[in-house]
């Protein structure tokens, strides 16, 4: 069951084109909701003038060869790591939804681009990884949703209120669920249920791409650089924030 491409087993009703152009808009819809979000919020022009600003008050410039480690350390760290979190529940939640969101989305366009119908044996690991993908980020979500979240573990609030901020977490959240069970009924051959999940699918992953401007989806592009920007501003002496407690003053 878990070793059946569903975009393939629909392929006969729903056109292999349709699903890849489907997934080439929602792609120009993130770009374009990010780069409108830039926009919109000025966060690209006062990222620009906040740098160029604390340049001018840097005390060590900095070579390219140590630019680069900052890069791979931000990378690695803050990005592959999540190191800016610092409680290990959190983290781990992060972790398991970024990397489960990662492989289920490569496996999807990898599914629908290159084994879009019945006829193109799919490899057993792509549907797979799929599913993975797509209960790791069930797993990281509902925890956090349920569990981790400052409002509902601290200050005892229901954790089914939903708040605007909530948008990327609670679509994300529905695009993988109903997509895991869209494709186990598809596979077990449950036509009914199969179209009536699809639908909620289409719609979830709708939501998730189209509601970029609204929701914290294009936060993923900024936390790199604002992380890169923030080692190097402690780096070169820019920086006009205190040193972290355990730091002695200089």
């Amino acid at each position: 069951m878990f070793s059946v491409n569903p975009f393939a087993e629909i392929s006969a009703t729903i056109s292999p084109a349709v699903m890849q152009w489907y997934i080439i808009v929602m792609a120009l819809f993130v770009a374009g909701g990010t780069l409108f979000d830039m926009i919109h919020k000025k966060s690209a022009r006062y990222f620009f003038q906040d740098w160029t600003a604390k340049k001018k008050r840097a005390t060590k410039p900095l070579g390219g060869g140590e630019m680069v480690s900052l890069a791979v350390e931000t990378a690695v760290v803050d990005v592959l790591a999540s190191g800016e979190f610092c409680k290990v529940p959190r983290r781990i939640a992060h972790l398991l939804s970024f990397y489960g969101f990662l492989a289920y989305l490569i496996a999807t366009v990898v599914m629908v681009f290159s084994y879009p119908t019945k006829e193109m044996a799919t490899p057993t690991w792509l549907p797979n990884l799929w599913y993975l993908g797509a209960a790791l980020v069930m797993v990281g979500g509902y925890w956090f949703w349920f569990f981790i979240r400052v409002d509902v573990a601290k200050e005892e609030h229901s954790p089914f209120r939903l708040m605007h901020a909530d948008l990327f977490v609670v679509s994300l959240l529905a695009s993988v669920t109903l997509g895991f069970i869209w494709g186990l009924t598809q596979a077990a051959g449950e036509a009914g249920w199969a179209n009536f999940f699809l639908a909620l699918y289409v719609i979830a992953n709708t939501v998730l791409f189209v509601g970029v401007p609204w929701s914290k989806f294009s936060h993923m592009f900024y936390k790199p650089a604002a992380a890169f920007q923030k080692k190097v501003e402690e780096a070169d002496g820019s920086t006009n924030l205190p040193p972290p407690a355990d730091r002695p003053l200089l």
